[in-house]
């Protein structure tokens, strides 16, 4: 069996130290503090960019779909965002952490939702009219991306957007030494918890377990009585809703939007997937982290180099794993 196979495999221990072995390499050229302070903000970016191409590398890598208009379900998770908190604001002013965390959940609960909708509709009225060819999928999905941004523009304007973080999650609080922002925490747990829950899901339910089974023998499965072409669907679906989650989280961090906000993201996205593996959650968790990781630390170390870091880094990763970290055939 290829890919995701339902047989139990050696774990790939050298996969794992990576992300050990950058943290370990980048304490001895700063302090301690500063390395803490680096480090948590490095490891809110990754998983805000885990967020965002999570979808992503669940529709390319199992349902062999190049969607370069996923940024657009981003950028539609972040202005519903805007729409949502704007009515939420005695909630986001509230000087009551419960308050402002439950106006971040209905904001990412909304997004996620709306978003997910959104997807259904353009895999049945788009993506379901080019499945099998790459070329064609590029095309229309680029063409995608292009009309979703001028639609957010004529429902919202092309004016910039503020969109301001709840009270009790601007400051900062100290932790050995160095100062951590209480935004960065939330998106941590946030992150995480989504990354394990994709995790079981796919792991250890029995909907993961015929998601892999239809990728790898799509005959069987429908010849049991089950419809995979639904279940790519929902795959497209939660997809497209996790773009939502990401495009919220990602609008609260920069705290000004523009239409362009998640086609900016775009090849970001696909670096992280790429660098994990196409059709691996946790290559994409863990290329995310190392993304965020590195810009961070080469940031800091050397400023002029921090633009070009990205890509470096997936240059490297692909001379050594030309599959990328963790390639679905491995999991």
């Amino acid at each position: 069996m290829s890919g995701l196979s339902l047989s139990a495999r050696r774990i790939d221990w050298a996969a794992y130290l990576v992300l050990p072995v950058l943290l370990a390499l980048a304490l001895p050229a700063m302090s301690f503090s500063t390395w803490i302070t680096l480090t948590v903000a490095g490891a809110a970016m990754g998983m805000m960019l885990f967020l965002m191409p999570a979808g992503l590398t669940l529709i390319f890598g199992l349902m062999d779909v190049m969607n370069f208009a996923h940024g657009a379900f981003v950028t539609l998770g972040a202005y519903l965002a805007v729409s949502v908190l704007g009515r939420l604001s005695g909630w986001i002013e509230a000087d009551s952490l419960g308050l402002n965390l439950l106006a971040l959940a209905v904001a990412v609960l909304v997004a996620g939702a709306i978003s997910g909708l959104v997807g259904l509709v353009f895999e049945r009225i788009i993506i379901r009219r080019v499945y099998g060819s790459h070329l064609r999928q590029i095309l229309i999905t680029m063409g995608g991306l292009i009309i979703a941004g001028q639609l957010v523009v004529a429902i919202w304007g092309a004016e910039p957007m503020r969109l301001a973080k709840p009270l009790l999650l601007r400051g900062s609080f100290i932790l050995g030494g160095a100062a951590i922002e209480s935004y960065r925490v939330v998106v941590v747990v946030l992150g995480l918890a989504i990354y394990l829950a994709m995790h079981l899901v796919l792991n250890r339910t029995r909907i993961g377990l015929l998601i892999r089974a239809a990728v790898e023998n799509r005959e069987m499965v429908e010849s049991l009585g089950f419809r995979a072409r639904r279940l790519f669907v929902g795959v497209f679906v939660a997809g497209t809703a996790l773009a939502g989650i990401g495009g919220v989280m990602w609008a609260e961090y920069q705290e000004l939007l523009t239409a362009s906000i998640g086609g900016d993201m775009t090849i970001l996205m696909f670096i992280v997937v790429i660098i994990g593996g196409l059709g691996s959650v946790t290559g994409c968790f863990a290329g995310s982290v190392l993304v965020g990781l590195v810009t961070n630390y080469v940031g800091f170390l050397a400023p002029k180099l921090a633009l070009g870091s990205n890509i470096a880094l997936m240059v490297l990763i692909l001379l050594w794993r030309p599959r990328g970290l963790f390639p679905v055939a491995k999991q």
